[in-house]
């Protein structure tokens, strides 16, 4: 087998081995079935119990209690960023969007298409570099909606917003940073995720939805657009991705035998304190978030000169380090060190880093 390198992506991200490997074994076939996962039926039987047991274990490993829906979908994030609205959102009402990074600004955007929309906070003027702490909410928005974790500039709320109306519920893009720490779902309404940073694979997104929400939700969208419609289905109104959620079954397995989200977020604090503790220290590079909203999931740093970042990014590749050039819109460099990146990939990017410092 080609020899893996260092995998920094910001996603499609790195997968546990362990999982790959199992799930390898199983491409041609499925147990004892004699049929491979992808070939299987999703009506089948021995499909069924795969999508059962994904629901069973990403409940248990959040505590997500009966009265919310667990659904599998597809159409990434992006199509959450309408479907929210569009279920949500009239005319009438106004939702309030917390305003931390070009995601934030997509989802508010395609809100703006379905009813009013309120910036109760942006950090737009300091480059998406904080989280802005001076925060106001309408007088009664019908949700609050954030994005948990900024993938392109590197930042993280440490805690759930709050101080917005009772009657307003939370929704949550947690794209990112999906099950890399504890959470409180009661906190929340909805929360959704694609998989292909935590959870599994590209093509899957996870929507955790409260049962009243689903019964509260507008008729008028199509019924692939509505969340009745998938929970009344179990997530199998249409054919599902199949392999992305025998996948996420493998990951849910893995985060387990981790020993759960409060072990997972002591080693996602391990890992991003090597690359930042280095950073702190560095004369030549520093990291571009604000220390107190640094996130784990996405290090973002630069050397202060755009040729030099490119020239930093170029040697790397050819050393085995992948994906660490920074976003397109921003520059710089960016390692992205979801659950599944080991922490010595960690430790030896930082090797490379004092070792390029030392030659300068």
């Amino acid at each position: 087998m080609v020899q893996r390198i260092w995998n920094f992506s910001a996603g499609p991200a790195v997968l546990p081995e362990e999982v790959l490997l199992e799930a390898r074994d199983n491409l041609l076939s499925l147990g004892t079935t004699g049929i491979g996962v992808c070939e299987h039926s999703h009506r089948g039987k021995a499909f069924v119990a795969v999508a059962e047991e994904a629901e069973s274990l990403c409940r248990q490993i959040a505590g997500i209690p009966d009265d919310y829906a667990v659904l599998f979908l597809q159409g990434g994030a992006s199509l959450q960023f309408s479907m929210v609205p569009e279920n949500f959102l009239d005319r009438n009402a106004t939702a309030d969007y917390l305003v931390t990074g070009a995601w934030s600004e997509k989802a508010i955007k395609a809100a703006g298409k379905y009813g009013s929309t309120h910036v109760a906070c942006t950090g737009k003027a300091e480059n998406f570099s904080a989280i802005p702490t001076d925060v106001s909410y309408s007088e009664a928005p019908a949700y609050v909606h954030f994005t948990s974790n900024n993938t392109i500039f590197g930042t993280q709320f440490r805690t759930e917003p709050s101080g917005y109306s009772d009657d307003a519920f939370l929704v949550c893009d947690a794209s990112s940073d999906i099950f890399s720490r504890p959470l409180d779902i009661s906190r929340y309404g909805l929360i959704y995720a694609g998989a292909q940073k935590n959870l599994g694979p590209s093509g899957v997104t996870l929507v955790i939805i409260r049962r009243d929400l689903i019964e509260r939700g507008s008729t008028d969208p199509a019924e692939m657009l509505q969340y009745r419609t998938h929970a009344a289905n179990d997530s199998m109104y249409n054919t599902p991705p199949t392999f992305g959620i025998y996948l996420m079954s493998l990951v849910f397995r893995w985060i387990l035998r981790q020993g759960g989200l409060a072990e997972i977020e002591k080693a996602n604090q391990a890992k991003a304190a090597i690359l930042y503790d280095f950073l702190d220290s560095s004369s030549l590079f520093h990291a571009t978030a604000a220390a107190a909203d640094r996130s784990l999931m996405n290090v973002t740093f630069v050397t202060g000169d755009a040729e030099q970042d490119a020239a930093v990014v170029s040697q790397a590749s050819a050393a085995g380090f992948s994906g660490l050039k920074g976003h397109r819109s921003v520059g710089g460099m960016r390692a992205s060190i979801y659950n599944a990146f080991p922490a010595a990939g960690v430790s030896a990017l930082v090797d490379f880093l004092k070792q390029y410092e030392a030659a300068q």
